[in-house]
Order: C-alpha cells, then structure tokens, then sequence
C-alpha cells in the first residue's frame, strides 16, 4: 500500500514540476488524502527529492543539446553549450542563496494549504493577464543566444518567488521571461535548465538534513516515487513543448484558478 502511495505520488510529481502549476503545491494538497506512513522528517525530505527523478527527465532528453562535450559538436556549438550553462548559473544564484538561507523557515511557515490556495490563484490571474498583454506582443528574445546575463539574472529574481508554496518554479521563471520579452519555447526550455541545479542542489540539502539513515521500506519508497517521478516527466515535458508551439498559458492560469478557490472551498468546509 505504502508503494501504491509513492506511485500516485510520483505520478502527481511528474505531472506538475514541468506544468505550470506547482509541484510543491499539488503535493501538500495530495497529502491530504493520500499520507505516506512515514515520519515528518521523511516527508519533509521526500517532498523534494522525489523531484530528482523529474529532473533526470530533463538531463535525459536535452543530454546532447546540454553535452558542451560531446564529439559530435563544433568548436561554436561547444562554446554556445558553455554560454547556456554559464546563463543557467547565473539565473540560479538568486534562489540558490535565499533558498538555503530561509529553508526551515519556509519549511515551518509556508508549507500549508491556505499559502498553496492563495498562490495558485494569484498565478493564475496573472498567467491570464500577462498572455492577454502578449498577444499585441512580439517576443525579443527567440534563442538563447539572443538571452544576456542580465536577463537570465532578472528571470532568476522572478524564480525566488517560487520558494513560497503554490507558486510553481516553472510557471514563476516562465512569466517571469515572458515579462522580460523571450518567446514560450525559450521560456520553457529556460526554466528546465534553471531546474538541473536548484533541484539537485535542494535535494543535497535535504538529504544532508535527514542524515541518510533509511530504512529499507523509506528507501523503497524514494526510489519508487523518483522513478515513476521520471518516467512521467518525459511525457510531460514533451507534451508542455508540443503544447505551446500553438498554444498559450491562459488554460494553466483558468486550472489554477479553479483548483484554488475549490482548495479554499474544501477545508473551509472541513472546519
């Protein structure tokens, strides 16, 4: 039962890391309804780690594209490769930091259906109005090439943002280089490559606070959760790709929207 769980879990993980609609949200929410037997600590630990498995989607389908080594690229394509990561590094730097300095406090404060609710919904309204402003609109911003430093920095401000509950790392990096005038598909594919790091690096964090002493059923479990995590992820990731070539964000904002006020609805019923 405790592997059906992490499988339903993994499921919603997958799903949702790469939409933008929050991962961290929708697994708060789950939880009420679907709760591993497991310790708080482990839970606290799970809810991010987990995510290591969607962001191995990630490395596995953009491996050649993001290989500044791999033999079969020219000299220019290997320094463009470098020029993504050095891009990449730089937009991490404002929630890396901030990150782990306010991560037991977000922890403690923030992890709660009534941060999750409001969030989605504030995304949400503001995922519509900002592709309403877009469609007289014309991107600047079609390559990374085209993307500076002080761009990728800026987009990294609007990815600080979602270190709160609800708010969603893809959807708060994806308005954030909209705003700053990139075309979806560079918005998109930005916003998977800020992940690899702050991914990585959060679940080193976590794991690191849990201290590694697993039983053999929670190793089950995390591993269960990552790798059918992963296994969604790449359908995700190629359906959100697919997906905005002819299409804009305002139905992830209406889903948002939705989903909030019926959390809201929810638990101010329940009590």
């Amino acid at each position: 039962m405790e592997l059906l769980k992490a499988v339903i879990l993994g499921i919603v993980e997958g799903i949702t890391e790469w939409l933008p609609i929050s991962s961290t949200g929708h697994m708060i929410l789950v939880e009420e309804f679907i709760r591993l037997d497991a310790s708080e600590a482990f839970m606290e630990m799970f809810r991010v780690v987990i995510q290591l498995g969607a962001i191995l989607a990630v490395v596995l389908l953009y491996f050649h594209k993001l290989n500044p080594f791999s033999p079969r690229k020219s000299l220019k394509e290997k320094r463009n490769t470098m020029s993504i990561w050095y891009k990449v590094i730089i937009g991490v730097i404002p929630a890396g930091v901030l990150g782990t300095l306010f991560d037991d406090w977000l922890d403690k404060h923030l992890y709660n259906y009534q941060t999750v609710a409001i969030t989605l919904v504030v995304y949400g309204i503001l995922f519509i109005i900002i592709e309403n402003r877009n469609k007289r609109r014309r991107s600047k911003i079609n390559s990374f090439e085209d993307l500076t430093y002080g761009t990728v920095f800026l987009i990294g401000i609007f990815q600080v943002l979602s270190l709160i509950p609800g708010t969603s790392r893809s959807g708060a990096t994806i308005l954030g280089a909209i705003l700053l005038g990139t075309s979806r598909y560079i918005a998109a594919e930005y916003s998977f490559f800020m992940a690899i790091p702050i991914m990585f690096g959060a679940s080193a964090l976590k794991l690191i606070k849990f201290g590694f002493n697993f039983t053999g059923a929670e190793i089950s479990i995390l591993l269960t959760g990552m790798i059918v995590a992963f296994a969604v992820s790449i359908i995700a990731i190629k359906f959100l790709i697919g997906y905005i070539k002819n299409n804009d964000f305002k139905a992830f904002g209406w889903y948002r929207i939705i989903l909030g006020l019926l959390v809201i609805g929810y638990f101010t019923l329940l009590g």
